[in-house]
């Protein structure tokens, strides 16, 4: 018996395919390759090139809001910097000229706190060093960290004019904030006046809103009793006690008044030796609160309530002589204590404290918490000002800049500070006095509630009454103040330039700011109703925000910032407002800086028509806020033309109160409009269970730990891909999430470069001869760019990205790419289908390769010089791509691909149960038809489709060697099939 002869091996066709051939790695490694990108930009120049390229193209300017020059930057930092940084670039990709202007806050409390830290370290006194000294300290320090932190934004591939970017310390920007300044002087709209600011007694400077945040506290309660020594409307009350409650129990030194609700009804109730007033609706309550103070250790009847006039009342027992017992003795309505007065508990010190307290009638009383009775502190509250105001009842400053009692004042002269938990509390020594006065009705510490504190040092802040600059938000330009001083008065008398109170002059009509005797507040207003905010719903917030605001107070006293370059006449208390003095000071600080403001060339400033002499020299410093709101006249209007203004601001959602409005407030004063066409609004960066960053809790987020790992692609990913018009989250699972998405979207350019491996323009094939797949994807193609271009438009990048990675994945990956691999692997290189295919391929990386642009403006490029490699180009040159637009009859591809959808479902157990190891050996019945059956077959990659219900089956074909297509031509496995023997041969 023979042997059977051996089967020749089947031939290995593997060299006759034509697989896709790239250098572009798989792996992106960017945290190497990014830095090599940035250097080959700068070489190439190209921020300024582009410049170059748009000149005279419709300009698109987003005006950078500037960072504090302190620190390296934080996820907030490079969130907001990624953001614009993307809707630059997709603006310029649109063909817009998009210029890019960074900028820094160099002025302020952040910076000057830093080197007085410093300065503490040392155990040296701020206040015995000369100011210009401790000012170029401030300066060098925020150079040091401007260069800083533009090297951070810069890795995080932001474009911008990175060799000349604004600093609010640079001295034209400083020459230009000081002009703005004396254009509302010149107008009219600013004032000196002592009003509640919130104070710092730490950092011994008043605060803006923007410079406060909100925390929870336990505070000292003290219900106090003022004894009533006269009531013409109710002499019942004559002797007996008002009682007020408080949780800031160091404002009672400085006590003026106390305020009632004219339409609240009030009850006079004997309790042991007390006679107390108070309003009816909180008498429970009181008792609830007091009762364990004022009866330690003892008990009273359960709290009963009936409203009528001498039966039992709340917590209290029927009087009738008994012994201890408590009665209703009067009832009456807050009008009846019209011209009553009490006594200070401190009276007996005379002075200050034996003048009778009035009471007066105060819309803000209510019944919501204490007596509704309430005591006024002008010095410390704005009801409590402006209400005492009206009556002629000055602050008196009794309170330093420290949180000090004045040395002269006769109760705690010299003590303090009223922020100290222990000076405060119930048996320190404003309560012991108290106590002993017999006035300390209860006292606790045991209070929660949420209290302002400085951002900055973390210490509580006060409100206090200083004298301060202030821009009016309800006076109309032509409308002249009734005083500069407006609320100065006792306590301020020792000073010559506050004690007056002329008006100053009424200036002629500029043409600035207000018009037709609009006020600030009215024509922010209109501006705000005229501004595009995205989202919408931030127009409401800062709405409300700039209707319910005070006056702006635009001084602080600190020694780093731009000076409020004004002279106060000390006879009449006027600031001078003479055009040619106000020239000069620009010209000064144009020439030296804010500095010329500190050196000894003030009458210089003045000129020969007016004497040093005669005048104050104001040396408060303007508020950072007012820098920060110029910025768009020394970076905008500068920079590209008067009267120019930016086409949209972008900041944090905390900027409604901040730099939005300050910007708006400026603009309105001096322009009459907003700086701004739209305002974007985003959230803030919390780690990824939804918690605020912070150093205590560990959970920081750093970006450049981020960079330095997985590259800045990887967070700009991320930035677009968030909701970031709310707060949004960042952490390993966020990061992984991106970084997938990033994958996939890198390896689409993998596979199109590969692809596209040789192309050249005589492959190209007309639209009208491409087969139907080929027409069907340009046609998606071009419903995504108009989708794309809407999202890029509106600033929804995380719409955006979500198009651009779904068409990815879903329309080439999962899709076309899978149904042509076939041709661009099998077909010869001279087939029109493996033409067409190439043709669409070329488009898509033309498109998609600008899409991704500004998003991953790294990968983009290296993508780009993969396929064009070149020393001067640059994708980021490229404008948004020209398309074909294709007709195509979409239904029924709907139901093509719904229909692949179920084959594909269908096959998948025939495979876990390997009756087929891939859908190649699948025969499909369809229940519809909508391409022949040819189509469909290539369509579903399967072996044969027929008609009628949904059913796979195995196929008999057998497998041709070399396409791996299961044919009825191919008549044992591992024969050509008629296309591959064509291919093979012509080769």
């Amino acid at each position: 018996m023979t042997d059977a002869p051996t089967p020749a091996p089947a031939r290995d066709y593997r060299d006759t395919v034509f697989l896709p051939k790239t250098d572009f790695p798989m792996k992106a490694g960017l945290a190497a390759k990014e830095p090599a990108i940035l250097e080959r930009w700068a070489k190439l120049g190209l921020y300024d090139r582009l410049r170059e390229q748009r000149l005279g193209r419709e300009r698109f300017i987003l005006h950078d809001g500037p960072p504090y020059a302190n620190g390296d930057i934080h996820m907030g930092h490079a969130m907001n910097k990624v953001l614009k940084d993307i809707i630059v670039r997709s603006q310029s990709l649109m063909g817009k000229d998009a210029p890019y202007v960074p900028g820094w806050d160099c002025h302020g409390l952040p910076i000057e706190w830093k080197v007085e830290e410093a300065y503490r370290a040392k155990k040296l006194n701020k206040d015995d060093v000369p100011v210009d000294q401790f000012r170029a300290e401030c300066r060098a320090y925020a150079e040091k960290w401007v260069d800083v932190q533009k090297a951070e934004f810069e890795r995080l591939g932001v474009m911008g004019d990175w060799a000349d970017p604004y600093l609010t310390m640079k001295y034209e920007a400083e020459a230009a904030i000081v002009g703005e300044l004396l254009k509302f002087a010149e107008s009219g709209q600013l004032y000196r006046g002592a009003k509640p600011v919130m104070w710092s007694p730490v950092e011994k400077t008043a605060l803006a809103e923007a410079e406060v945040e909100y925390e929870d506290i336990v505070s000292t309660q003290i219900d106090v009793a003022f004894e009533i020594v006269e009531a013409p409307n109710a002499p019942e009350l004559v002797g007996a006690h008002a009682v007020i409650w408080t949780t800031t129990p160091w404002t009672i030194p400085v006590n003026q008044a106390l305020s009632y609700g004219p339409d609240i009804e009030y009850v006079l109730v004997a309790d042991g030796d007390h006679r107390l007033l108070i309003a009816d609706a909180l008498i429970d309550s009181f008792f609830a609160r007091t009762l364990p103070s004022r009866h330690p250790g003892g008990s009273r009847d359960p709290l009963i309530h009936d409203g009528d006039l001498g039966k039992v009342g709340p917590g209290v027992r029927r009087g009738d002589g008994e012994e201890g017992g408590t009665a209703i003795l009067w009832r009456g309505k807050g009008s009846d204590l019209a011209d009553a007065t009490a006594r200070h508990p401190m009276h007996a010190l005379g002075g200050f404290f034996a003048k009778p307290r009035p009471f007066l009638p105060g819309s803000f009383v209510t019944t919501d918490a204490g007596t509704g009775l309430v005591h006024m502190s002008p010095d410390h509250g704005e009801d409590d000002f402006e209400l005492c105001k009206q009556y002629g009842i000055d602050p008196v400053f009794a309170v330093d800049g420290a949180g000090m009692y004045r040395a002269d004042w006769a109760w705690l002269g010299g003590q303090g500070s009223v922020i100290n938990k222990k000076f405060v509390s119930a048996e320190g020594p404003i309560c012991t006095d108290l106590r002993e006065a017999g006035a300390l009705l209860a006292a606790s510490d045991d209070f929660k509630h949420s209290y302002p504190h400085s951002w900055r040092s973390k210490a509580k802040v006060i409100f206090r009454a200083t004298p301060q600059w202030f821009i009016p938000m309800d006076r109309s330009e032509t409308e002249s103040p009734s005083r500069l001083r407006e609320g100065l008065g006792e306590g301020l008398s020792n000073d010559a330039s506050l004690s007056g109170t002329s008006p100053p002059p009424t200036p002629p009509a500029s043409g600035r700011g207000a018009d037709n005797g609009a006020t600030l507040r009215e024509i922010a207003l209109d501006a705000i109703a005229a501004t595009t905010w995205i989202p919408a719903r931030a127009e409401n917030r800062i709405t409300s925000m700039v209707q319910g605001r005070p006056d702006w107070v635009i001084s602080r006293q600190r020694a780093w910032g731009v000076p409020i370059a004004l002279f106060v006449d000390r006879a009449t208390g006027q600031y001078l407002n003479d055009p040619a003095v106000n020239a000069r000071i620009v010209a000064a600080f144009r020439e030296h800086g804010a500095d010329a403001w500190y050196a000894d060339g003030h009458q210089a400033l003045l000129g020969p028509d007016y004497d040093l002499a005669d005048y104050e020299v104001v040396k408060d410093i303007l508020d950072v806020w007012f820098d920060s709101g110029c910025t768009h006249v020394f970076t905008v209007e500068a920079r590209y033309g008067e009267g120019t203004r930016a086409n949209l601001y972008l900041e944090g959602s905390d900027q409604h109160r901040g730099w939005f409005q300050s910007s708006l407030l400026e603009s309105c004063g001096t322009r009459g409009r907003a700086p701004y066409d739209a305002v974007l609004t985003h959230g803030f960066a919390l780690d990824g269970q939804g918690r605020k960053m912070s150093k205590s809790l560990g959970n920081v987020v750093d970006p450049l730990k981020i960079i330095g790992e997985s590259g800045a692609d990887i967070l700009r990913m991320w930035v677009a891909s968030t909701d970031y018009f709310d707060d949004v989250k960042i952490g390993k699972e966020v990061l992984a999430t991106a970084s997938d998405a990033y994958r996939k979207l890198r390896n689409t350019f993998r596979y199109m470069l590969g692809a596209l491996d040789g192309f050249e323009e005589s492959e190209r094939v007309a639209v009208a001869d491409m087969p139907e797949l080929e027409r069907y994807v340009l046609h998606r193609l071009d419903m995504i760019d108009t989708e794309l271009r809407q999202a890029a438009e509106g600033y929804e990048f995380n719409r955006y990205t979500r198009l651009l990675t779904d068409f990815a994945n879903e329309d080439l990956s999962a899709f076309f790419f899978d149904i042509r691999k076939d041709s661009l692997y099998c077909d010869a290189p001279g087939d029109i289908k493996r033409r067409s295919y190439r043709t669409v391929l070329d488009v898509l990386f033309h498109a998609l390769v600008r899409y991704a642009a500004p998003v991953l403006c790294f990968t983009a490029e290296e993508v780009w010089q993969a396929r064009f490699p070149s020393d001067e180009g640059s994708v980021h040159y490229l404008e948004w791509p020209l398309l074909p637009t294709v007709e195509v009859d979409g239904a029924k591809w709907h139901e093509i691909r719904a229909l692949r959808e179920r084959v594909t479902e269908a096959i998948e157990p025939l495979r876990r149960e390997k009756t087929v190891r891939s859908s190649l050996e699948a025969e499909v019945g369809v229940p519809s038809m909508p391409l022949d059956a040819a189509g469909l077959t290539e369509a579903f990659i399967v072996a044969k489709v027929t008609e009628g219900d949904l059913s796979v089956t195995r196929t008999a074909f057998h497998k041709c060697g070399r396409c791996w297509r299961h044919l009825p031509e191919v008549q044992t496995d591992g024969e050509l099939c008629n296309r591959c023997e064509s291919v093979v041969g012509d080769a």
